[in-house]
């Protein structure tokens, strides 16, 4: 009985637990989960209201959707709204991780402060220093980040 029960336990744990572990090596979040269930992505910004307005709004718990295992608030319904409807538009790139730390191969914390949209995509940055670096060539950092998000999407951070 004993043996069935921690059987049990631990197959429920992998299947409640996975699309955590899997959101965590793709994506940046914040530690912990939501009451969504699920962990939160692009530090509880509204990525909507960066791509149609251009500015960093605060998202709301109440407006929450779920995307590929992560959380995301928005500052109003018509913006979760329009996430759902097509998420792909909205969600960082190289999974809400720094773009310029991507393009060199690494996984390092995207911050929503250091933020530029470019061509309707988002594309975060550790710090301003990294973000004035990546000033200097957006074309040929976000070129990198793309080649080197096809080999390190899939490794976690502590991997690299």
């Amino acid at each position: 009985m004993k043996k069935s029960l921690a059987v049990a336990t631990v197959l429920v744990a992998s299947v409640f637990g996975a699309p955590a572990a899997f959101a965590a090596d793709e994506h940046n979040t914040a530690p912990g989960l939501t009451a969504a269930g699920a962990p939160l992505g692009l530090h509880g910004v509204d990525p909507v209201a960066f791509v149609k307005i251009g500015n960093r709004v605060e998202g709301r718990a109440e407006y929450t959707a779920i995307h590929d295992g992560v959380a995301y608030y928005f500052s109003t319904q018509a913006n979760m709204r329009e996430f759902k409807r097509n998420a792909a538009a909205y969600t960082p790139q190289n999974g809400g991780f720094c773009t310029y730390g991507v393009s060199v191969g690494k996984k390092f914390d995207g911050d929503p402060q250091f933020t530029d949209v470019r061509d309707g995509k988002i594309y975060v940055f550790l710090n301003e220093e990294i973000f004035n670096a990546y000033q200097a060539d957006k074309a040929g950092t976000i070129s990198k980040a793309e080649t080197q998000w096809d080999k390190i999407q899939h490794t976690a951070a502590g991997d690299l």
